[in-house]
């Protein structure tokens, strides 16, 4: 990474001539564009916090071949103690965050941990995994380097399988092997956070058949690589920070990535043209439980900050005393404390492996993010309902500043119990979260963050230990017979 300016490190090392593509050109400087600067900034600011020796120690440890401080990401839990570090980090960044950032690193970063901690697990589908993953593993967590995964093929026609697709190149797959590595061709989706990314952790996102191996292939590829493109959505940032609290720092961007005949070295193909493999990676530990536990994390300060900002609205303009409105109040309550038993009890539950790796339990990390494709829209009405109409009486930015109307905005646009000024911003800050585009994205991301969540609930289904319930009914059932038989029942 560039080090011309230690405070700017992170931003000045994504001027690697990445190909972003957004309003109809290539970006020349992320820090430049307004879709992506406010962001940048954010980012940069909490990497920074690993050279803040006031800081540095409850998000990081030293590293051991460096001897400097690393993100928790990387820390491979070997104690209780262990997975408190890791919990203790991704709440200082979630926390900060308002929870509106899902991919600051620690996820992507939290894959690379988990199949490193594993390596010897892999050796069987790659003789070369343990020695491919160190490398990229070290190198990720002694650069702090950004990374993030992609799963999701670009959607088409959905009447079909992927695999039925009519064009061959819609699914990512390998077209050439070379002295080098693999070319490979395709597209994956959703790559939130892929503008700032150092790497792309390439996933097949099913167990593909012997004969479809081509597609399957676990890779680490770099954003910059030659031929990849980072294709953007329309961007919902701002720099109005005082208009757009959120919409100004934390837009973390999603898109598309495209490989038109990508290079990819063969020291960064974990796993090559092996189905059995690239399935047993993606859902290792079911899913990563590692990876998970930022992500419940993540969800818990996000509803805990809807929470909040609607227990203020509702105080600020007193109708926090209704009982309808302490109902809905109440449902935000029971979201939060419902995720944080879920996360304690993954933690107590931690068990493990035969490398000594300490792993959160991760079933019930994978009901707390379930939970969440519910909970968050959930929580947005709730917000939007105790607000009311209240979102469209906000004053137009500045207004409250003009000596003409000021005296105005301050009779008028004051709450029961605070000044027009606090209830602006509280309503503001609001609007932001419900109103404007980044709001509605953050909704949407929380709906199929983890995928379609009705498969999401069958495989919970399908995947469940249900013999000791099923021999509960069917053994009582069986009694029941039996008194029956004796006489013993009153017909």
């Amino acid at each position: 990474m560039l080090k011309t300016n230690e405070k700017t490190r992170f931003i000045d090392s994504l001027k690697d001539n990445r190909k972003v593509w957004i309003e109809g050109d290539v970006v020349k400087d992320l820090s430049e564009h307004v879709a992506f600067k406010g962001t940048l900034e954010t980012i940069q600011n909490l990497f920074n916090q690993l050279d803040d020796e006031k800081i540095q120690q409850q998000i990081g440890f030293r590293s051991p071949k460096t001897g400097e401080y690393v993100h928790n990401a990387f820390l491979v839990p070997k104690t209780k103690e262990d997975l408190l570090a890791r919990k203790e980090a991704f709440t200082r960044w979630a926390t900060e965050t308002l929870g509106n950032m899902s991919r600051l690193a620690e996820s992507g970063r939290s894959y690379l941990t988990g199949w490193y901690a594993s390596r010897e697990l892999f050796r069987q589908y790659d003789e070369r995994f343990p020695e491919k993953i160190t490398r990229i593993y070290e190198k990720a967590r002694d650069e702090n380097r950004l990374v993030v995964s992609v799963v999701a093929d670009p959607q088409v026609d959905r009447s079909k399988l992927q695999i039925e697709q009519e064009d061959p190149d819609l699914l990512l797959h390998v077209v050439k092997e070379t002295e080098e590595g693999i070319i490979v061709r395709g597209a994956k989706v959703l790559a939130t956070a892929a503008p700032y990314a150092h790497d792309i952790i390439v996933q097949t996102s099913f167990k593909f058949n012997e004969d479809q191996e081509k597609y399957a292939n676990l890779l680490i590829v770099e954003a910059n690589s030659p031929g990849l493109h980072i294709i953007c959505r329309d961007t919902a940032a701002s720099t109005n920070k005082v208009q757009y609290p959120l919409s100004s720092r934390f837009e973390e961007m999603d898109a598309t990535v495209v490989f038109d005949d990508v290079l990819v070295p063969w020291d960064r193909v974990l796993l090559y043209k092996n189905p059995e493999g690239a399935y047993k990676a993606l859902i290792h530990k079911r899913d990563n439980s590692l990876a998970n536990q930022q992500s419940v994390i993540r969800l818990l300060a996000r509803l805990e900050f809807v929470a909040g900002l609607s227990f203020l609205i509702t105080e600020a303009i007193a109708v926090n005393n209704y009982l309808n409105v302490q109902e809905k109040l109440g449902e935000l309550v029971i979201q939060i404390e419902t995720i944080k038993a879920f996360l304690s009890a993954a933690e107590a539950e931690a068990k493990y492996d035969e490398f000594g790796t300490l792993w959160p339990e991760p079933l019930k990390l994978r009901i707390a993010i379930d939970l969440g494709a519910k909970y968050y829209p959930r929580a947005i009405e709730i917000l939007q309902q105790v607000a009311g109409g209240g979102f469209l009486q906000l004053p137009s930015v500045g207004l409250e500043q003009n000596e003409e109307i000021k005296a105005f905005i301050d009779k008028y646009y004051r709450g029961a119990n605070s000044p027009s000024e606090n209830k602006i911003d509280l309503f503001r800050l609001a609007w932001d979260l419900v109103g404007n585009p980044l709001g509605a994205r953050y909704e949407l991301y929380e709906r199929f963050f983890s995928g379609d969540p009705t498969r999401n609930y069958a495989t919970r289904y399908k995947e469940y230990e249900r013999t000791a319930l099923t021999n509960r009914v069917t053994d009582f059932i069986q009694k029941l017979k039996v008194e029956a038989k004796k006489g013993d029942m009153n017909l």
